[in-house]
């Protein structure tokens, strides 16, 4: 890959006809529905999580910023836990007129890396949006995201819909 270009793709999912699921690799692993919301949790996987992929965006953004964010009523943050401690998340974006949902934000903490758990927490975010009455689910990846990101959605029965190289 060149230095200056970042290749990104746009993936759906239109029904859970071609879903792939992975299921939990333990029974110590689960994932929860943020309730109530917290901004504090949404910052932290933000932080620790983007500060290996260049999500900068946010990083700037003052609590007040992540208040409004999170209260949003058509976001859902949901966490993937390891028992007590948190491991991972995901935001899921719901358009409940045209009944579509993008996965925001996804990502697992470094010391959860090669436990198998990114398969099971996309399973989890696709089946989280499916049940809450989408009928395609959309997210976008690109080449400074974590190696197995882009595998990981086509292995879970994604598509690629879109895709394009940007230049730094």
């Amino acid at each position: 890959m060149s230095d200056n270009k970042i290749f990104r793709y746009y993936l759906e999912i239109n029904s859970l006809e071609n879903f792939k699921e992975v299921k939990e690799p333990s029974q110590k692993y689960s994932v929860e529905l943020v309730k109530p919301k917290n901004f504090q949790l949404n910052k932290f996987f933000y932080k620790n999580i983007g500060k290996n992929y260049q999500w900068v965006g946010r990083l700037v953004w003052k609590d007040l910023n992540w208040i409004e964010y999170i209260s949003n009523e058509n976001l859902f943050t949901y966490i993937l836990k390891d028992e007590n401690e948190i491991a991972g998340y995901f935001e899921l974006l719901f358009n409940r007129k045209n009944k579509v949902a993008e996965i925001a934000y996804f990502g697992i903490l470094e010391e959860y890396f090669g436990k198998k758990l990114g398969g099971f927490l996309l399973s989890e975010a696709i089946k989280n949006s499916f049940s809450l009455g989408c009928k395609r689910l959309w997210v976008h990846t690109c080449s400074l995201d974590h190696k197995n990101a882009l595998k990981n959605y086509l292995a879970r029965g994604m598509k690629i819909f879109k895709s394009e190289t940007l230049v730094r």
